[in-house]
């Protein structure tokens, strides 16, 4: 899928990316997840060829380049059916963050490893009784001398286990109207009083969801990720990275699911001519090309914006990104499942397992619903219901 909006470059990348990917393909990672383990080999070899790092400026080890080489990818590494879930949290999100705001010794402690996939990062945000709104996030930072005390619970945070760090969201109180605002701290895995339990999900995934507790956990203040006060830039500039980069995900497992049904449909006869000759299943089939289509130019659009510095446009547009790939891949894997019938339904043809797994764009990181709400304000100037 080459694109005129693209440039040879890209080209090029996404050619290399789609060989590696066809070099482990679904039932490698199906697999991994099924023994519980990790897709150890294949980040590794994405770190080596430099795909991991491609968001990460030069001078860190990175390839110097934006959200736009990342979520393509992670796109094309969906597509020959092994994504990797901890590219939308560790280089997207946290190297991001860090390389937009962190001290100069946080960039050099942090950047080079996330590049070179030697380290990773997880992300926590959500809590149990916070969802979607942000603004109820009960962890709690508290000065004590020179360190920060961190206090609260998080929830559904991914790869925890495999993580060195989580670049936790906290809320700190403002001296001078008392209220609290949002900062993040990086916390290592093994600190003291940083507890973690494993969730029990029915969506089977290499990387776990983990629901996190604070404890009075002491860090150092060189722990709190740039300013103070500017929190709330520092956070949005982290999560529009990951709405483009789960629209990447969302599109290329769509792509997957497709590519699938259509092989199935050109060869499958039971009648005198295959049936993909029919219209019943050909068209739906097109009309899911087409909405991949879309989803995936509205993402290019957000990442050229976050990668231009537009914080503001780029944020539109990666909630849109993010909602249209969410229903692409929805609608995508729903009609390829339904395409083979009941093969659909074997573990032979791999394709039933994505109908949790689609879901998850609809949900995660942020629901449809919110992002309607979303648009419904900030882009046509309704007013807020809430």
């Amino acid at each position: 899928m080459s694109s005129t909006l693209e440039s040879k470059e890209h080209q090029a990348l996404r050619a290399a990316v789609a060989a590696l990917g066809q070099k482990y393909g679904r039932e490698y990672l199906a697999r991994t997840a099924r023994e519980g383990g990790h897709p150890d080999e294949l980040w590794a070899d994405a770190a080596r060829l430099g795909y991991l790092g491609v968001s990460i400026p030069e001078e860190y080890g990175g390839g110097g380049g934006g959200i736009t080489e990342l979520s393509l990818v992670l796109e094309e590494l969906g597509a020959a059916g092994c994504p990797l879930l901890m590219m939308v949290v560790s280089p997207a999100i946290c190297g991001t963050v860090i390389a937009r705001f962190g001290t100069d010794a946080q960039k050099r402690t942090w950047l080079p490893g996330l590049a070179d996939g030697t380290r990773t990062m997880a992300f926590g945000i959500t809590e149990p009784d916070a969802g979607s709104n942000s603004h109820r996030i009960t962890t709690t930072a508290r000065r004590d001398g020179d360190e920060w005390v961190l206090t609260g619970r998080k929830v559904f945070i991914s790869g925890v286990d495999i993580a060195d760090a989580t670049l936790i969201v906290g809320r700190t109180e403002d001296a001078k109207t008392g209220s609290l605002k949002p900062c993040l701290f990086i916390v290592p895995r093994d600190a003291p009083g940083f507890g973690r339990s494993v969730i029990d999900m029915e969506l089977q995934a290499a990387e776990k969801q983990f629901e996190l507790t604070l404890d009075e956990v002491r860090l150092p203040a060189d722990a709190l990720v740039g300013d103070e006060d500017a929190g709330l830039l520092q956070l949005f500039a982290g999560l529009n990275p990951e709405r483009i980069m789960t629209a990447a995900f969302a599109i290329g497992m769509g792509r997957y699911a497709l590519a699938k049904a259509v092989d199935y449909a050109r060869t499958r006869q039971v009648w005198k001519q295959p049936i993909g000759a029919h219209q019943a299943i050909a068209h739906p089939l097109a009309a899911a090309h087409i909405e991949l289509e879309l989803a995936r130019l509205m993402m290019q659009k957000a990442a050229q914006l976050y990668d231009a510095g537009d914080d503001m446009g780029a944020g539109e547009a990666a909630n849109m990104a993010k909602y249209a790939a969410g229903e692409a891949c929805v609608k995508a894997v729903d009609q390829s499942v339904h395409t083979l019938g009941g093969n659909g339904l074997t573990r032979e043809y791999g394709l039933a397992s994505l109908i949790t797994a689609s879901r998850v764009a609809r949900i995660a990181p942020v629901s449809r619903e919110m992002i309607l709400n979303f648009v419904s304000h900030q882009s046509l100037g309704l007013p807020k219901s809430y």
